[in-house]
């Protein structure tokens, strides 16, 4: 819906409603390839392993999930001029208190998984090379200095490089094994075979779907898109971001049914099923297709690593921010969202200790296996984050906070209610299966 009014619901001069256009493509690749890390791509492995092409329909769904997702959080940005964290602490004290536990504690572990994630193609591309310790540590360090150094242009575009070897090499696998189209198609039609329950679940609410969904907005707001004039080319970056989300996932289901289901090869779990992936596909295509595959899991894992580098610590200054100032109702800073407010974070002092954070702390969990009590409160406080940040959509984008125009239709309304009700069974599911 155009911008007509005098003025924004920022309180901003009205600007003319910005075309939506591919040469504006760029939070949405970002939020995209930071939220699809290896584990997400071994969950769609084994699922197209053990049920083929039966699926492919909640791959379909779960991408309409995100895309509804991440639209409802850049809209809140755009429409109120307010990030999304000033909108929670507008709902109450609650809301910081779980938000301030939270991120201290995710960012604890997820910086131990996401250098070794990294870290693990690199020493199979490299057998004689140092150890998987070193390649951790120096793929942090490596993270750590690209964010620090650089503004959000530059990762932009390092970002997109990284998907884009992501989208080719995982396009070409799934090419090389030669998919069932007819079979791809019968998979569209929603089908549950016994015991797939679960398995479909987790491809509708697991790909993508991470904390950094929630930093789509300040993305945005870091590109330059600070009101509602840039409602139309937002909603494009965004579907195209997870249409091509979309195609990962389908491409991992083919890989999955055709290369795996046959021949009932077994993965292991987590992200070192993809080295089990590599060694299938050098026996069946030969060393050439294997490497490459390695290269695109590192571009997997290496963007989820500067993504949530960047995009969380944005986040964590931005709570910081909030925090300090008096609180009034968590009313609208003077100063209004958009790229100045975005650098001036970047440089500043939370951003940075956050950074360092997710950086050398976790370090020492790659010489541990990782502490009983904080893994259980992890997987905990990391269940109740999709729900959370559903369901604290859908109140604020129908309450007053939100200018009349911009609040939640019915179609909105809709699927943010489907995905918070279906996070809501997973963080249970997940929760149940926690070793008490």
């Amino acid at each position: 819906m155009a911008e007509t009014s005098a003025t924004t619901g920022t309180g901003e001069p009205a600007s003319r409603p910005r075309q939506s256009s591919w040469k504006y493509i760029g939070p949405g690749i970002v939020v995209a390839a930071t939220g699809v890390g290896a584990g997400d791509l071994v969950a769609t492995l084994i699922a197209g392993s053990k049920f083929g092409y039966t699926l492919m329909w909640a791959a379909v769904i779960g991408c309409v999930v995100k895309i509804s997702l991440a639209e409802a959080a850049g809209r809140w940005h755009l429409a109120t001029g307010r990030t999304l964290f000033d909108g929670w602490r507008s709902l109450g004290p609650w809301t910081t208190v779980y938000f301030a536990v939270y991120v201290v504690l995710w960012g604890f572990i997820y910086g131990a998984t996401a250098m070794s994630s990294s870290a693990l193609p690199i020493v199979a591309l490299f057998p004689d090379g140092p150890g998987l310790k070193f390649w951790a540590i120096v793929t942090g360090l490596i993270g750590l200095a690209f964010v620090w150094f650089n503004r959000y242009a530059v990762f932009e575009k390092v970002m997109t490089v990284l998907i884009g070897i992501m989208f080719v090499v995982v396009v070409y696998v799934a090419a090389r094994v030669v998919p069932d189209v007819g079979a791809s198609f019968a998979g569209l039609l929603p089908v549950l075979p016994d015991g797939s329950l679960l398995y479909t679940l987790g491809l509708i609410g697991g790909v993508g779907g991470t904390i950094t969904m929630a930093a789509y907005g300040y993305w945005v707001n870091a590109k330059g898109w600070s009101n509602s004039s840039w409602m139309k080319v937002m909603r494009l970056d965004n579907r195209v971001a997870y249409i091509t989300t979309g195609i990962f996932v389908v491409a991992m289901l083919i890989v999955g049914a055709e290369l795996l289901h046959a021949s009932q090869v077994a993965l292991t779990s987590g992200d070192r099923g993809l080295i089990d992936l590599g060694k299938v596909l050098e026996d069946r295509f030969g060393a050439g297709t294997a490497k490459l595959f390695l290269v695109g899991f590192f571009a997997t894992s290496f963007s989820s690593l500067i993504g949530v580098w960047h995009g969380v610590s944005l986040m964590f200054a931005d709570f910081v921010e909030r925090f300090r100032a008096p609180a009034a109702g968590a009313a609208k800073t003077e100063e209004h969202e958009g790229p100045d407010v975005a650098e001036r974070r970047q440089r500043s002092l939370p951003f940075r200790a956050y950074l360092l954070w997710l950086t050398f702390p976790p370090m020492t969990l790659l010489w541990l296996d990782q502490p009983f009590g904080l893994v259980i409160a992890y997987g905990v406080l990391g269940a109740f984050f999709m729900p959370f940040l559903a369901l604290t959509l859908l109140w604020l984008l129908n309450s007053s906070r939100t200018p009349g125009e911009w609040r939640n239709g019915w179609l909105s309304n809709g699927m943010l209610s489907l995905a918070g009700l279906l996070f809501v069974v997973l963080c249970v599911q997940q929760v149940r299966e926690l070793p008490w």
